[in-house]
């Protein structure tokens, strides 16, 4: 089947019921996203279909329609999204094991609300647990990614 991840279409060769998590991370060797719980309940997955945040450990190779953007595709180096930018800025991660996730999250949550209210990021991060308790600071970088995207 043909995938297309950040930007580039591969051939793969794989089950049409194989997890893209594990088609990203061991059939294309890209591993931002991570193994959390197999369950869709932790968000280490969590990579975009089309803009929108989905959680790669439950999404079926078969069933992807359309782009999947990983942490890796999201910005560069020399270019960081701005909640990429965020992150460092108010040094959110800790462990830095769910941060991908969260970031992946993160942004295409602003991309659906550019002006969230605190009630409304802490709703939409839920699902993305951080042992390590960062939850203050991602509010704080959702927050400040908000403004500067709507600088651009």
């Amino acid at each position: 089947m043909k995938l297309t991840v950040n930007g580039v279409t591969h051939d793969v060769d794989v089950e049409e019921d194989m997890p893209m998590l594990w088609v990203l991370r061991d059939v294309l060797g890209i591993t931002g996203p991570k193994y959390g719980c197999g369950i869709a309940q932790c968000g280490a997955c969590t990579v975009h279909m089309d803009g929108i945040a989905v959680r790669s450990c439950q999404l079926a190779a078969g069933d992807v329609e359309g782009e999947i953007t990983t942490i890796e595709g999201l910005g560069s180096p020399a270019v960081r999204h701005a909640v990429q930018e965020a992150w460092i800025d108010l040094q959110v991660a800790q462990c830095g094991y769910c941060q991908s996730g969260q970031i992946m999250q993160a942004a295409s949550f602003l991309e659906l609300n550019p002006t969230p209210t605190d009630d409304q990021i802490d709703a939409a991060m839920s699902g993305n647990l951080c042992r390590c308790g960062t939850y203050p600071r991602i509010r704080e970088a959702v927050k400040s990614a908000a403004i500067k995207l709507k600088a651009v």
